[in-house]
């Protein structure tokens, strides 16, 4: 192996233990306890090798953002069976994406709520946001009828973050979720 490669693989994963890093203590401390100064600590490097990675927080926020939407595009095409459609796969894709949000709290706020200078339905979105978009377009395109396949599936995927955040934020009763959830995907779905 070449030096270059050597150095290229070590930078690699170097900037892998620094997301790493800031998604574990996000999600055990919160992102207020997310700085340069305690994220070199952790992965044992100096705040200058975590600045030649990352030019700030945003941006390490960004990176664990499209690891999340890397996961929610993987979590979402595992729920939904080849050949399920409908109700069923609609079902489905509401209960994985609620499910994801309350698993990875930290990883759903760098997602949608946290500055992360990524851009979002635009020419520079990066390729894990449009996949995680298509994994919900294939199974709500289906059901838009006379509307544009894309608007319908921007607003069921609002409908689905408002209730998450809603609930998350303690704005609705979390033991209701289930029932919401439900009128949620019969209005999709058309019943």
């Amino acid at each position: 192996m070449s030096v270059q490669k050597r150095k290229e693989r070590e930078r690699t994963e170097r900037q892998r233990m620094i997301v790493s890093a800031a998604r574990e203590l996000a999600e055990a401390e919160g992102w207020e306890a997310v700085t340069t100064r305690r994220l070199a600590e952790r992965i044992e490097y100096s705040q200058p090798v975590l600045y030649s990675h990352f030019r700030g927080k945003d941006e390490i926020v960004g990176a664990v953002a499209l690891e999340g939407f890397t996961a929610l595009t993987a979590a979402v095409r595992l729920a939904i069976p080849s050949g399920v459609a409908g109700r069923a796969a609609v079902a489905a894709l509401a209960d994985t994406y609620v499910a994801f949000a309350e698993h990875h709290p930290a990883v759903y706020d760098a997602m949608f709520s946290l500055k992360s200078g990524l851009p979002f339905a635009d020419e520079a979105t990066p390729a894990p946001l449009l996949e995680a978009f298509a994994s919900l377009l294939d199974t709500l395109s289906k059901l838009a009828g006379a509307d544009d396949p894309e608007r319908f599936t921007e607003v069921a995927w609002a409908a689905l973050h408002g209730l998450v955040t809603l609930t998350r934020a303690g704005r609705l009763p979390p033991e209701e979720s289930s029932q919401r959830l439900e009128v949620l995907v019969d209005r999709l779905v058309g019943e």
